[in-house]
């Protein structure tokens, strides 16, 4: 059974709680952590979402769909380990935030992702001890500034602007993330759609490789990779991104000033 956490704001103080169909249960302590349920709840529509994360890092990886690759690269060939970045937690918004197009930036894409938040730290972890490691899954857009990202070569610029790492709306444990399906919808229209049986590193292969970089705590985010069909967005225009069984992140667009 999957349960559903959320972060929240509610008369000027911040939560995490359990969604329970319309009302959401406050907990006492931090998910993943150490936490309890306590006897209080509020009504989903009374509250401010916040993202459902309280990472010390972002780390992601890029060209993880073969598609993707073959639309985004001069040649198909897929990568032969995973290629990683990582994103800042400045960069972080909440659901129903604006993203904010850089004035420096001529192209913002959307890119829908699948999120993972660890439960314990991970040190040269094997692909089985990351599996025990998941706490839970999300909706992640890797917004990014394209031209920045192909002039730079690196992609940290492109990456890692204020507002390009929105994030929630929930934080769903108990679900099967080697075949979720993952979506994104600009102006209600589909743009991406795919899951991630179709990864090419499944998620404790690529976790255990980055554990083998760097050491992961609990509470960091992981993102996972996008599928084709990655699009560039304007002011004025509403991304949705969707993660089956996760709900659907939505985020206005603006241009800086």
């Amino acid at each position: 059974m999957s349960d559903k956490y959320c972060r929240f704001r509610h008369q000027n103080e911040t939560h995490w709680g359990l969604l329970e169909d319309d009302q959401i249960t406050l907990i006492e302590g931090r998910v993943p952590g150490e936490f309890e349920l306590i006897n209080e709840r509020v009504l989903l529509e009374s509250v401010d979402l916040l993202e459902p994360v309280e990472p010390s890092k972002i780390v992601c990886v890029g060209l993880n769909y073969a598609e993707h690759v073959k639309e985004s690269q001069s040649a198909d060939e897929v990568p032969s380990e995973p290629v990683m970045f990582m994103k800042p937690p400045t960069a972080l918004l909440a659901p129903g935030g604006n993203i904010i197009r850089p004035r420096q930036a001529e192209r913002v894409d959307y890119e829908a992702e699948i999120g993972v938040v660890l439960s314990k730290g991970l040190h040269q972890a094997s692909a089985d001890e990351v599996a025990d490691a998941i706490f839970g899954v999300t909706c992640v857009n890797d917004v990014t500034a394209r031209d920045l990202q192909k002039k730079d070569t690196q992609w940290t610029r492109g990456k890692g602007f204020d507002t390009f790492c929105p994030v929630g709306p929930y934080l769903a444990t108990g679900l099967d993330y080697l075949s979720l399906r993952v979506e994104s919808r600009l102006n209600g229209e589909v743009r991406q759609s795919s899951d991630a049986s179709f990864m090419i590193f499944p998620i404790p292969e690529l976790i255990s490789f980055m554990s083998h970089v760097m050491t992961l705590n609990a509470g960091d985010l992981i993102v996972t990779g996008t599928p084709k069909g990655i699009g560039p967005m304007v002011a004025g225009d509403v991304i949705e991104i969707e993660v089956e069984g996760v709900g659907v992140l939505k985020n206005g667009v603006v241009d800086e000033g």
